[in-house]
């Protein structure tokens, strides 16, 4: 079968010259400085804002936290205005690829477009579809390599060998139904996910190359990415029983294990 020649370059490529974080962020709502703070609090109660802009002069300068409305007594929204650190701001430009790094030191970020403030990220804007579609890339391409791997480490029909009887016969039972509708490859293309984490983490001449400690380690990444791409799939929440500081290193180790996989010829 040929071989597909897609790249993890390829995919952060594409990702940096086309698709920006314009495409996940939120507006920033916003209320005058001289909005009465009670009464704010209790719209952002209303709607669930964590946070809204301060703006002054047509101009959004800073922004108040529900949290910190919540202690207050009396006073306008001005008081307990909080001012913009360089560190809360990312440009509208940024590539997605580069938000992901970025969140995993700050829950929530400011988004500049010129020398305007206009927009808002939180983790719960990376449910949205860019940054599914960045992820399930990032797991498909690991998927594909790790075919790769077992065609160039398993000479023709070994890893059936490998494979336990149940997991080789749901491919030959894959395999046969494609062959009656005239649609049949080779058996190795109805491989699952957890067939090729098998043949490849019994190649134990593998895990250094790939940058794997062992192949406990090599076990728990890949089950992860797995666990990922099923929820991917399946439209589910990316952060069930996890957290997204522990999604984003998932997904920069993926990142980093496909560039070891590419680079093994």
């Amino acid at each position: 079968m040929k071989q597909l020649k897609s790249r993890s370059q390829d995919l952060r490529s594409l990702f940096e010259k086309s698709i920006t974080i314009e495409y996940v962020a939120e507006p920033l709502k916003a209320v005058s400085a001289h909005a009465d703070a009670i009464e704010v609090l209790h719209w952002m109660e209303l709607q669930d804002f964590d946070v809204v802009g301060v703006e002054a002069e047509n101009t959004i300068s800073g922004y108040v936290k529900r949290s910190d409305l919540m202690l207050c007594q009396a006073g306008k929204c001005s008081d307990y205005q909080q001012i913009f650190h360089p560190q809360e701001l990312v440009a509208i430009s940024t590539p997605l690829m580069k938000l992901l790094p970025i969140l995993a030191e700050k829950s929530r970020l400011f988004v500049l477009d010129s020398n305007h403030v206009s927009g808002i990220i939180t983790y719960g804007d990376l449910q949205k579809a860019p940054v599914r579609m960045l992820l399930f890339s990032l797991v498909t391409l690991l998927e594909m390599n790790l075919l790769r791997l077992v065609r160039l480490y398993y000479p023709p029909d070994s890893w059936q060998q490998v494979l336990k009887p149940d997991r080789l016969g749901a491919a030959q039972t894959l395999w046969r139904e494609s062959r009656e509708r005239n649609e049949a490859t080779e058996l190795l293309d109805y491989l699952q996910f957890c067939d090729k984490r098998e043949l490849i983490l019994n190649q134990s001449e593998l895990f250094q190359q790939l940058g794997l400690n062992s192949k406990r380690s090599g076990e728990k990444l890949l089950k992860s990415a797995e666990h990922l791409r099923n929820r991917l799939a399946h439209a589910q929440n990316l952060v069930s029983g996890s957290s997204w500081p522990e999604l984003i290193s998932l997904a920069e180790a993926i990142e980093k294990l496909l560039i070891c996989c590419e680079k093994i010829e």
